[in-house]
């Protein structure tokens, strides 16, 4: 029997790999690449660790050559939703009360896997399936999806270790239970990374679950079941389930055995399916446990004592990496008008350099948005601003869907704080720009503040300390990820966890030890050396 008491080191973040001219990991990947685009794969589910087709199917397209077929996927129907969630029902007791480092082990296994056998797979399979360039695929998947796997051992052996005082002549502890039932994971397209970490985190506390992969992001998505399973995660305690949410959506919502929903993506469908569930709440063994993160309307706040260069680079990357597709993303900003003049010109010799492509050509900045509905949807917005009155396309402002659905980056500016596109999620390369007066910074950070329903990210731009610390205070709730003198993207496993509130989730903080408590059901177990013999108190004694 193992009876160590373990506690992994800190494992520190996968190194991001550069692809810059001349490195071998450039020559690995577009090789990589070019293999994936010579074939077509067939994705199942996965059920119980079996492959399941039901010849109910869909195709996956590159956005980018939407003519160009990268797989057959199989949709599931009530039937194989039912089956895995028997499926994770039935592995539960096994997995659950498997000793935790075991578990660990599975999730660090993976971790390498991706990092050595699987690296250039996992990014050549985001860039086609996913159009991001080679970096915003490698930062996501392989390198965060790593850090994931091996920061949720690195916490959990410190939550296990955390432990309530106990008194002389007693022993206290605390057992963390896994959830009594299974977790319905609903993972988006834009990150990999996320949809890895909505499962496996959620495993490494000895859950299990039925997961929803987004059909835009079904390609790379396989891959990771495929290597989960390599790594020896037993059958059951993932099920892959692709398929039309609705279907899915309502059998998981009737099943007695729900036990957390775990998801990223709108805060359209994050309100529904927590609607679908508080209406049966008697019907559940547990209340489900409810861990999202939904939209945002993500702003960069500029005082007049800001660099203006150092502003236009936050503005050109935390706009427009992978098109403006990323939950955190740049969508609106508060700039000073005396800065507007050398800012303009700046972030347009930017965009000028700025080359818009197909991801295996390695010099494309900006790639394709990820279907048509999203291409329509973000040139409806655009359309828009062309027409408004108090707005103006500064930049940019085309699309073309004719070979893959690409958006030039585009620049609004308006004159008007309430515009659609400065108070709605676009999910798109669309920034929109607002000018105030100068002397006016503290009342349009209030502004800022009641603008918008979410909550995720935002910066501020300054060098005046005084007015970093404003913009602290006044937009205290404006923002669960916020940066100082930074673009509002690219927080880090570990180093920046990352969540927000109000219209924007539940801000359980993905990439830190918060995030892990949540899938824990603990027990605290009270143990008394001596009990008393008798039920009288010094009290009850006569004086």
């Amino acid at each position: 029997m193992d009876n160590s008491i373990y506690r992994f080191s800190n494992p520190g973040n996968e190194p991001v790999k550069s692809y810059a001219p001349g490195a071998p990991e450039k020559e690995a990947l577009k090789k990589t690449l070019a293999q994936l685009c010579s074939e077509e794969w067939d994705i199942p589910l996965v059920i119980g660790g079996k492959e399941v087709r039901t010849g109910n199917t869909g195709k996956v397209v590159m956005p980018h050559d939407h003519q160009h077929v990268l797989a057959t996927y199989h949709k599931a129907g009530e039937k194989e939703v039912q089956l895995a969630i028997d499926a994770a029902v039935k592995a539960h007791k096994g997995w659950s009360e498997l000793p935790w480092v075991e578990r660990a082990s599975v999730m660090l296994r993976a971790a390498e896997l991706f990092a050595t056998k699987y690296r250039y797979l996992l990014n050549a399979s985001v860039m086609l399936g996913q159009s991001k360039n080679p970096f915003q695929a490698e930062i996501d998947a392989p390198c965060e999806l790593i850090d994931f796997l091996r920061y949720s051992a690195f916490y959990a052996g410190q939550l296990y270790a955390d432990q309530p005082y106990s008194d002389k002549g007693i022993l206290n502890r605390l057992e963390y239970r896994a959830l009594e039932g299974f977790v319905f994971s609903l993972s988006p397209f834009n990150f990999t990374s996320i949809a890895s970490n909505l499962n496996m985190g959620p495993a490494m506390m000895g859950n299990v679950a039925v997961w929803k992969p987004s059909t835009t992001a079904i390609y790379s998505n396989y891959l990771l079941m495929k290597v989960f399973q390599e790594a020896g995660l037993p059958d059951g305690v993932v099920n892959f389930v692709p398929g039309q949410g609705s279907v899915i959506g309502k059998v998981v919502t009737a099943s007695p055995h729900l036990a957390g929903f775990h998801f990223t993506g709108s805060t359209a469908t994050f309100n529904t399916l927590w609607r679908q569930m508080a209406d049966k709440l008697e019907l559940y063994r547990s209340y489900p446990k409810i861990v999202g993160e939904t939209g945002g309307k993500n702003f960069i706040f500029v005082h007049p004592s800001s660099p203006v260069t150092e502003v236009a680079t936050a503005i050109v990357r935390g706009a427009f990496e992978y098109q403006g597709q990323k939950c955190s993303a740049a969508s609106r900003a508060y700039i000073p008008k005396s800065l507007w003049k050398a800012l303009r010109e700046e972030v347009g010799d930017m965009l000028n350099e700025v080359k818009m492509g197909d991801p295996r050509d390695f010099t494309s900045f900006v790639n394709a948005v990820i279907d048509e509905a999203a291409f329509d949807n973000i040139m409806s917005y655009i359309n828009f601003a062309k027409q408004a009155p108090d707005a103006e396309v500064v930049f940019g402002g085309n699309g073309d869907k004719s070979t893959g659905y690409f958006i030039a980056p585009t620049v609004i500016l308006t004159t008007n704080p309430q515009l659609k596109t400065m108070t709605e999620e676009i999910f798109g390369p669309v920034i929109t720009i607002y000018l105030y007066d100068d002397e006016r910074y503290e009342e349009t950070l209030a502004l800022c503040d009641r603008t918008s329903p979410y909550g995720l990210t935002g910066s501020i731009f300054a060098r005046d300390r005084y007015a970093i610390q404003a913009a602290l205070d006044k937009l205290r709730y404006a923002a669960g990820n916020f940066y100082v003198n930074d673009k509002p993207t690219g927080a880090v496993i570990a180093q920046q966890p990352f969540g927000g509130s109000r219209a924007s989730g539940t801000n359980d903080k993905a990439g830190g030890p918060l995030n892990l408590v949540r899938w824990t059901n603990p027990r605290c177990i009270k143990e008394t050396f001596v009990p008393p013999t008798h039920f009288a108190y010094p009290f009850l004694a006569e004086e």
